[in-house]
């Protein structure tokens, strides 16, 4: 499996374990980031005590909920070839009701309800407790919308359920929206500005999944470095609060360490970080804790100066090095990936060049890699013209992908003849014979199953590999198990 994005991918349909008081159900899909996937447990959540079941069946859903991503014009279009399907479907189910959440909602809000009148409720990210009061309004005959964005809400004080949970790792929301005002993406514009969650509902959420057997937590955010509680509000107000407020502040190492020393046995991961504000505060954080795994996801998206200035990114191609050198000294065994952008407005082949040599510098152990797509509403797409060839761009792209593709299988060949611990997470895709599963710096291994079964922590012996995934002989349970 190559750690690479299919930007072509079906949404998965959710499902938790159904309450026997509920009558109707639930069809939810979610499209793009991580976060989208946590929003939908969310909404769940909120409709269970509404009294909706989901469902994998779309012809039998009362209520159909498509989650949607933004960021680029593929995952726009796939997700209105589903909305093309729902309302096909609700052709012989006329009581079917159809909604947008997230980023797309808030963006194609009027376009959807009144100019194609393709769905009856749009929502956007920070309205989802506003849901019964649109689905009320709905039923009377009325299109619903709620988009406004919030300075307070971070869904804190909401349970998540865990849909299609593989019961051994969760996702964990730590903040929403975005200050970081990169000029290709439409976060800051869908989402809002920048909130931090209370520490202690974190912990608690934490606590209560290694209650429920969990074994793995990703901490999310759009900038989970940029996490900073100070009693709640945005961000940027933090330079107004009081001084016992700027005392008792929480930062990311700070939250860290609290959720690290909360469940010791229980695996930590975060994404997504952002290079100007990694602390070296938070690697010495990783350091210091076992069981928050040695992997950082450090989106780049250019190894151009002058392309990184034109993407309003806040660091240098040599701050992003000094960085590097700095988890490479604190965590010589820290696996680190990357997002990388080709064919950005204006990119030569210089610049392309220099992203080539910065990946030769780092040597990602893999890669999430796209060819530039203007999304409306940006300030690249309002001051910048997308000028480079869709030839040239996929060109670009390809010798991107074809170089990660190298440091990925030098990675990965490094760590034969070593003993890793894998977390168990499901059964091997390519044989039911084995169990595949994480190390600690997110390469995927597989083994033989044995005796083993899903969650348990174990020791492989690594005898070989591909360019992205480890194969291996367990030799026995780890000390985390």
């Amino acid at each position: 499996m190559e750690k690479i994005i299919d930007e072509n991918k079906q949404g998965e349909a959710l499902v938790l374990e159904p309450q026997t008081t509920n009558t109707k159900k639930l069809f939810i899909e979610s499209y793009g980031c991580q976060m989208n996937f946590s929003d939908s447990e969310i909404v769940a959540s909120i409709l269970a005590n509404q009294g909706y079941n989901t469902t994998t069946s779309l012809e039998d859903a009362d209520l159909v909920l498509v989650n949607t991503c933004s960021i680029r014009d593929k995952a726009e279009q796939t997700v209105r070839k589903r909305l093309e399907k729902y309302n096909a479907v609700k052709k012989d189910n006329p009581k079917m009701k159809v909604g947008v959440l997230g980023c797309m909602a808030e963006r194609l809000k009027s376009k959807f309800l009144e100019e194609e009148k393709i769905v009856d409720l749009v929502v956007g990210p920070d309205a989802y407790k506003d849901l019964p009061n649109l689905l009320d309004e709905v039923e009377e005959g009325r299109d619903a919308i709620n988009v406004i964005l919030s300075k307070e809400e971070t869904y804190g004080d909401i349970s998540p359920v865990r849909l299609q949970s593989n019961g051994v790792t969760a996702f964990v929301s730590i903040t929403r929206g975005c200050d970081n005002m990169c000029t290709f993406c439409v976060v800051p514009f869908t989402r809002g500005r920048e909130r931090s969650r209370d520490p202690q509902s974190i912990v608690e959420e934490v606590n209560d999944l290694a209650a429920k057997g969990f074994k793995e937590i990703t901490l999310l955010g759009q900038n989970v470095d940029s996490y900073l509680w100070y009693g709640g509000g945005l961000k940027k107000d933090f330079e107004k609060a009081s001084d016992m407020a700027k005392a008792t502040a929480v930062d990311f190492s700070g939250l860290l360490s609290l959720v690290a020393e909360a469940q010791p046995k229980m695996r930590i991961r975060f994404s997504t970080s952002n290079p100007q504000d990694m602390t070296l505060d938070v690697i010495r954080t990783m350091a210091k804790y076992p069981n928050i795994c040695n992997y950082i996801h450090l989106p780049v998206q250019s190894g151009s100066d002058r392309i990184l200035k034109e993407m309003n990114r806040l660091h240098t191609r040599q701050e992003y090095f000094e960085l590097i050198d700095n988890i490479r000294e604190i965590m010589p065994d820290c696996a680190i990936s990357q997002d990388i952008i080709t064919g950005f407005p204006t990119e030569t082949e210089e610049d392309h060049q220099d992203t080539l040599s910065l990946m030769e510098y780092v040597k990602y152990d893999f890669g999430f890699m796209f060819a530039y797509s203007e999304r409306p509403g940006t300030m690249a797409a309002r001051k910048l013209v997308d000028d480079i060839p869709l030839d040239v761009k996929k060109r670009r792209l390809a010798e991107v992908i074809a170089l990660q593709l190298e440091h990925s299988h030098h990675n990965t060949k490094k760590q034969v003849g070593k003993i890793v611990e894998v977390l168990i997470e499901k059964e091997s895709k390519k044989s039911d014979a084995e169990w595949s599963g994480r190390t600690p710096q997110n390469t995927v291994a597989v083994f033989a199953k044995e005796h083993y079964k899903v969650g348990d922590f174990v020791n492989v012996e690594i005898k070989d590999c591909t360019k992205s995934t480890l194969l291996g002989k367990a030799v026995g349970y780890s000390e985390n198990n």
